[in-house]
């Protein structure tokens, strides 16, 4: 699975990275970016909670 986050559909509300800070974190435009390459097994949970948490659906998990 991996993460990705629509930069231009992102508010920075920052839940993601509050949810998951092992996958998703605050850029330097305050707006969240996720990890490169796979999701960790043992945080896809907690990935897939942040992404569902995301008040604009910016986050697709694939």
């Amino acid at each position: 699975m991996k993460a990705i986050v629509d930069q231009d559909t992102c508010i920075s509300c920052g839940v993601c990275a509050s949810v998951c800070p092992e996958v998703f974190h605050m850029n330097d435009d305050d707006k969240s970016e996720a990890i490169a390459g796979e999701i960790p097994a043992e945080y896809e949970a907690a990935a897939q909670e942040g992404r569902d948490s995301c008040p604009v659906d910016a986050i697709d998990i694939k």
